[in-house]
């Protein structure tokens, strides 16, 4: 009765509006007299599958109406009103203006939108208006009433069954993940996704590197980001994983970050960030895929995943075991001159390495949407695996000796055995808000990997090959540590307006490493005894607590970013080991390292102006620190190998780094672009390494000490293409060139001190090119080559937090200042098939290094001597890998999947018609 009652207001006032003329404008926009009726209109209808009349869940409904924009003298599409159809399709539509030019938009991943002029019978309101007066005064009056349920009737429409009809197109993009390019770029970052890459099926995070802009990868697996070790992430965030336990099969992208601004850590300053994007599908239903391959050593790996979402409910689970079996083959020539004490000698080393093992890797976990605005979600993930390695070497040394020479042959069998275990978890949550775009999320992440090694070396010493056997000496390496990292971070977005953005965040890091390494030599007995003076013992634990605001705002075409972190940290550590002060004393000692690096500022800006025509010109500056690791603070010297003995220095400062880029990015018809940047980055108390002298405790040899020191400074600078080009439907081509320079000003530190490699500039490239040969057929081919090279400050990637390297557990920023690499480079290549329907299944023949090209070969100096190595490591490698998906695609389940902009926008109009429906649960 309400209704009918505040119909008849509306009526009697439509009445008294039409008797004072006509309406203003055109299509019943403005009115004269009266004011504007209440907004009493229903839409009703269903939405349904025109191919099996099948009701559809999940589908976005908008009701948009054409106003007078004052401002802008024109027309403007304006959503009044939507909601998601519920699980029977149906909608409803209420408290709507009676008035205006309306269009009913039904959009559905799939399918084609649905876009028709709806609108409520104005004749029918107009003819009931007529005697609204007489059933709105009251008393019994027939045709009144009979006026009064023609007006409802005009203003309660059913629109019916709404049929929506399939998207051929819009589909295949949805459900064929072969529809995204090999790399997306944009002026902060480039975006490699892996699924494109066949290359790296059945390999690690090292093979799917290789492919990677602006990212070389040696032999080793150790990776470079411009020539400087990159901050490795996972899924955002630190972790104590490296990137050979992680299967490239669970990779879904690889986030390329050269510049990273304030919302990110401020440690990794000489390079940027690579961030690891794990697979974590959230397709409605049910889908996955299984996997298993074979290399040409008869190692294998199996593989799969499966993601279920249903309801609230998101569950992913996957899982990897790989086999591994690595032959590599290296030369050393190294010639040792200007010792006090010690006499000249030459050393060639021949070595033959084979290392066998395996790893497992699983990860899963689930998100719950306790409603529509908070999400809740846990992953875990349980990485183990064990490793084999031995080597076989032969070493010549000639020492002379006042005009003559002494010659001696060692033939030395190093084995090992390697156990790695790796546990993570992480709990989030996410909040959005009514307002589109902001929102709060909040996670705790815990990670903990433990590794114990086992190393027995026997070398059999004569004084020439084939003489007799002049003695045996036998050394045992056992070693055993664990690294707990846990991080907890809060970020909070708050658009201020259509193209302005606040954003604030804070995180805390606190990470505990222990290590035990303890050097056993035979004894008379035929036991092994610990070698004190040689062996170590410590426990680590440092923190980094920050804090950061960024502010974002658009004037027509150019737009800003300007950002400002702060952070603190502290470390301690406790050193046990057995002290020796070169008379023959040695004791037991306990030693203490605690240092605190006080709050420091880290500014960023990001500018970039749109110049028309798909362009953009950009240019940032970052300021950023790499603190150095407590095993380059403590003092203790490390013999375990005694070709290169290194010890830390204390008094070791920070490096701080100010990075600035220039970049511009050209946008071509048919998917191609083209983006130049140039980029300079100039460090202050650069952290590296530089000889000092020492002697051996067990034999009192005179040796040389690789040690570190802050260098007075270093700069690294720039340029680099990378284009994207689809030359023609069956031939896509990705191609980067990076030509740099660097150079470390070191400080005269003494007797051994030497001038560094000076100012040289290098350069290296990579090519990809994707070709489709048939519906079912396509080969890649990939190659690269990098020129003579100074060797890069870090040696490897390091982990998120500031420790840890990417391959294994070390410091972040060792290297030497002495030294380059010689040119190398190779080819690769890889033909996939896809078969069954829908190309659910494939097969993919890859190999490696096809020429046999790529080498490591370095050359080292110092005062005292100068070495060559030269590696090779698995060159014209095979791997054969098999993929199968399966899943159904189910609408019905499909709910807000890629709706959340349309949602934002419906809730952002809530009440505008005197209130609107809520949205429905998920």
């Amino acid at each position: 009765m309400r209704k009918i009652w505040l119909l008849f207001l509306g009526m009697a006032m439509s009445a008294a509006g039409f008797s004072q003329g006509p309406p203003m404008g055109g299509g019943g926009g403005g009115r004269r007299g009266g004011g504007p009726p209440p907004a009493i209109g229903h839409f009703y209808g269903k939405v349904v599958d025109a191919k099996t009349g099948k009701a559809m869940d999940g589908a976005s409904v908008q009701l948009v109406q054409s106003k007078f924009d004052p401002a802008t003298r024109a027309t403007k599409d304006t959503v009044i009103n939507g909601m998601i159809t519920r699980r029977n399709g149906e909608f409803s539509l209420e408290n709507l203006p009676i008035f205006g030019n309306f269009r009913l938009k039904i959009t559905a991943i799939g399918f084609a939108t649905y876009d028709e002029k709806v609108a409520f019978d104005l004749k029918g309101l107009r003819g009931a208006a007529g005697a609204a007066g007489g059933a709105a005064g009251g008393g019994d009056n027939p045709q009144g009433l009979a006026n009064a349920q023609q007006a409802i009737n005009a203003v309660d429409k059913d629109l019916g069954n709404i049929k929506l009809k399939e998207d051929a197109q819009n589909l295949e993009q949805v459900t064929v993940t072969a529809s995204k390019p090999l790399i997306t770029m944009g002026v902060d970052r480039k975006i490699y996704n892996v699924e494109k890459d066949i290359s790296a099926a059945g390999g690690s995070g090292v093979d799917v590197m290789k492919n990677v802009p602006s990212v070389q990868v040696d032999i080793d697996g150790n990776v470079t980001l411009r020539n400087s070790p990159p901050t490795i992430f996972v899924d955002g965030r630190p972790t104590t994983l490296t990137l050979d336990q992680i299967p490239a099969d669970a990779i879904q992208s690889v986030e390329i970050i050269t510049n990273p601004g304030a919302k990110y850590d401020a440690s990794g300053g000489t390079a940027g960030i690579l961030n690891i994007v794990l697979k974590k599908n959230r397709k409605a239903g049910y889908n996955g895929n299984i996997r298993s391959g074979i290399d040409q050593r008869g190692r294998f790996n199996l593989g799969g995943d499966i993601n279920v979402k249903q309801g609230k409910v998101n569950f992913f689970l996957s899982g990897n075991y790989n086999q591994r079996k690595s032959i590599s083959i290296g030369n050393t020539n190294r010639y040792t001159h200007g010792i006090p004490g010690l006499a000249n000698d030459s050393l060639l080393e021949h070595d033959d390495n084979v290392n066998k093992g395996y790893f497992e890797f699983a990860r899963g976990g689930m998100d719950y949407l306790l409603d529509n605005r908070n999400t809740l979600s846990i992953t875990g993930n349980i990485v183990h695996g064990t490793f084999e390695p031995y080597t076989n070497s032969n070493l010549y040394v000639d020492t002379f000796l006042n005009g003559a020479t002494k010659y001696s042959y060692t033939q030395r069998l190093s084995t090992s055995n390697s156990i790695f275990r790796n546990h993570g978890a992480m709990l989030s949550y996410k909040h959005t808000f009514p307002k589109a775009g902001e929102e709060w999320t909040a996670d705790a992440n815990y990670s903990q990997g433990t590794n114990d090694n086992l190393n027995l070396i026997t070398s059999d010493i004569y004084n020439v090959r084939g003489g007799p056997l002049s003695s045996v000496y036998k050394q045992q390496q056992v070693g055993n540590g664990n690294n707990k990292f846990f991080t907890a971070q809060t970020d909070y977005v708050l658009p201020l307006g259509e193209k302005s953005k606040f954003e604030a965040g804070a995180r805390a890091a606190i990470r505990n490493i222990a290590s035990v390494n303890n050097i056993d030599t035979l004894g008379a007995d035929n036991e092994f005894h610990v070698e004190g003076l040689l062996s170590s013992q410590y426990t680590y634990r440092d923190r980094v607590f920050a804090g950061y605001v960024t502010y974002a705002n658009a004037i027509k075409d150019f737009t800003y970013q300007l950002g400002l972190r702060g952070e603190s940290s502290d470390y301690k550590g406790t050193q046990n080991f057995t002290a020796y002060d070169g008379l023959g004393h040695q004791a037991d000692t306990v030693g203490h390292f605690t240092n605190n690096f006080p709050l420091s500022l880290f500014p960023s800006v990001f500018l970039t102006q749109k110049l028309g025509g798909d362009q953009d010109l950009s240019l940032n500056y970052t300021r950023r620190i790499d603190r150095p690791s407590f095993q380059q603070l403590f003092p203790f010297t490390d013999y375990s190998d005694s070709i290169n003995v290194s010890r830390g220095n204390p008094n070791l400062k920070p490096q701080f780094t100010n990075s600035f880029e220039l970049a511009y990015q050209k946008t071509f018809p048919g998917n191609n672009t083209l983006l130049f940047s140039t980029y300079y980055k100039y460090t202050t108390d650069l952290i590296t390494r530089n000889p000092d002298s020492g002697s051996n405790p067990i034999s009192h040899q005179p040796v040389i000490v690789s040690t570190y020191i802050n260098a007075k400074s270093s700069f690294v600078g720039g340029f680099e293409i990378i284009a994207r080009n689809a030359i023609t439907k069956w031939w896509d081509l990705t191609s980067n060139i990076n030509i740099f320079t660097s150079k470390i000003n070191t400080i005269d530190t003494g007797l051994f001190a030497i001038a560094p490699v000076g100012e040289t500039w290098s350069w290296y490239g990579k090519i990809n090119n994707s070709f489709k040969l048939t519906k079912a057929l396509t080969l890649q081919l990939s190659g690269d080559y990098t020129s003579k090279t100074v060797l890069p400050p870090g040696g490897s990637a390091s982990n998120g937090g500031g420790g840890g390297m990417g391959r294994g557990f070390g410091g972040t920023v060792s290297g030497n200042a002495n030294g380059y690499s010689r040119p190398s480079g190779g080819v690769d290549a890889a033909l996939r098939y896809e078969f069954l329907k829908n190309k659910a299944a494939a097969l993919t023949l890859s190999v490696s290094d096809i020429f046999r090209t790529r080498v490591n070969n370095v050359y080292t100096y110092a005062a005292t001597f100068e070495q060559d190595a030269v590696r090779r490591r698995d060159p014209q490698f095979f791997r054969l890998q098999f993929n199968y998906r399966f899943g159904k695609f189910d609408m019905a389940l499909f709910k807000r999947k890629n709706l959340k902009g349309e949602q934002n926008g419906i809730e952002g109009i809530q009440g505008v018609g005197g209130g609107g429906p809520q949205p429905a649960q998920n």
